[in-house]
């Protein structure tokens, strides 16, 4: 019998981000509608988590409660309180890892270094993820019919958004899916740095609610993979597609492995480094007014749609950890309001990557000049134009870097009004080295040494 449990803290925690409500309330409405066609209903219920699958097992006569894990700790704490509950009940409980293609336990099992611990660095653990992933899992499922009662399930209006124009479903994600596989996918190895190229898969917010599978995902690249007339660079962009998958599962295994510390960061050495909580141009970094085009586009490009190009995100991302030396919660809590995904360990393991103080072994820390990046990614400025439409009319020399000594005389005169591009917040060379000359004199104190 399928049931939903609207617990308190779930709910509120869907609730900040208008978008995620509503993408969430559609795949709930969608799940319904695939389930009343194998003549069963989504039974809604709404309370404390453990009390609330306790009282439901009761009354349908469970002997066994299965649910999808969670990877972040909060979660992970409720589950643990819920599997408690249910044991004391007399219940069987088990919790799935339905989240990855491939499961943390079948990954750490490759370890004989170990014990079956989790992995801490990428190479090594794409290495055996590439081993341990298998088809996934067909069968069939027998519906429970009966009638029980049901609360009301989760609507946009509750959480004050507005419904989605196309309510996401399985039929949707995997067609989203298949015209990727298809095409845009063959091109994903330059289109995953290509800010105004849209061949990406754009299938996060599906894989966070489920409405389609990482196993999924990963037997459709493979069968694509074995097309015998690709050409090579096509095999390349699937093949990197597919690492893109694994480091997804890695991110997530690491939540699994060292969830006790979730707050803090994976490297010690790190975890007393004197990173800001707020610097006098934080609020211009969220709203995309740095005056680096290609930082402030992409921050526009999130607070639009709830969604922003990878390539970005580490570019964004580097400017508010380096440039400001602001503190990556701070930066990863900032964007956990706009973005639709729901998924706290991948925003925990993609912040501490891009900060430099988590699984990625660098010597350095990887300070990305927003200037050469708009260059190099956008050298015609497509996506910097669609985002910030006060830089469209500037010729491409200027685009990426609009405080030049003409653009200047020209923001002077006295027909530019304060809707003008800001100024840079800060001269990027410069606050570079100072982070870099801070960051060598941190880890160089003996007593930081060591991973």
């Amino acid at each position: 019998m399928p049931a939903l449990v609207l617990d308190p803290a779930g709910l509120a925690r869907i609730a900040r981000s208008s978008r995620r409500a509503a993408f969430y309330c559609g795949a709930v409405a969608s799940l319904e509608g695939s389930l009343g066609r194998h003549g069963t209903r989504l039974v809604v219920r709404r309370g404390p988590l453990a009390a609330t699958a306790r009282a439901l097992a009761r009354e349908t006569g469970a002997q066994t409660v299965v649910w999808s894990t969670s990877y972040d700790a909060a979660s992970l704490a409720r589950e643990r309180r819920l599997q408690a509950a249910l044991e004391e009940a007399g219940l069987r409980a088990l919790a799935v890892h339905d989240a990855p293609a491939v499961t943390p336990e079948e990954t750490a099992a490759a370890r004989s270094d170990e014990g079956g611990a989790g992995y801490r660095a990428l190479g090594p653990y794409t290495a055996v993820w590439e081993e341990a992933r298998r088809p996934p899992v067909t069968g069939t499922l027998r519906f429970e019919h009966s009638g029980f009662p049901s609360d009301a399930p989760p609507t946009p209006v509750e959480f004050g958004a507005a419904p989605l124009a196309e309510e996401p479903s399985e039929g949707r994600a995997l067609g989203a899916l298949d015209t990727f596989l298809a095409g845009p996918a063959l091109q994903y190895r330059t289109a995953r740095n290509i800010p105004a190229d849209e061949s990406t898969s754009h299938l996060s917010a599906d894989l966070s609610f489920g409405t389609i599978a990482a196993r999924t995902v990963v037997a459709r690249t493979d069968a694509r993979l074995r097309d015998a007339f690709l050409l090579s660079e096509e095999r390349l962009s699937l093949e990197t597609f597919r690492r893109a998958l694994a480091q997804r599962d890695f991110f997530l295994q690491l939540a699994w492995f060292f969830e006790t510390e979730p707050d803090q960061s994976l490297q010690p050495k790190m975890r007393r480094f004197p990173f800001l909580e707020g610097h006098p141009a934080l609020d211009a970094w969220r709203e995309g007014r740095t005056g680096y085009p290609l930082v402030d586009a992409g921050i526009r490009q999130l607070r639009a749609t709830g969604w922003m190009h990878p390539r970005v995100r580490l570019i964004a991302a580097s400017f508010l950890c380096f440039d400001l030396g602001v503190d990556w919660r701070v930066g990863r809590d900032a964007w956990e309001r706009d973005l639709v995904e729901d998924e706290p360990a991948l925003a925990n393991g993609n912040w501490q990557w891009a900060a430099g103080v988590g699984a990625d072994l660098a010597q350095f820390p990887r300070i990305y000049n927003p200037r050469k990046q708009a260059r190099a990614f956008d050298p015609r400025g497509t996506y910097l134009r669609r985002w910030i439409p006060e830089l469209a009319t500037l010729p491409d020399a200027e685009l990426v870097d609009p405080s030049s000594s003409a653009r200047r005389a020209q923001i002077a005169l006295p027909l530019f009004d304060g809707s003008t591009y800001p100024a840079p917040v800060v001269d990027h060379e410069e606050v570079a080295r100072e982070f870099l000359r801070r960051y060598v004199e941190f880890v160089s104190r003996p007593s930081w040494r060591g991973f």
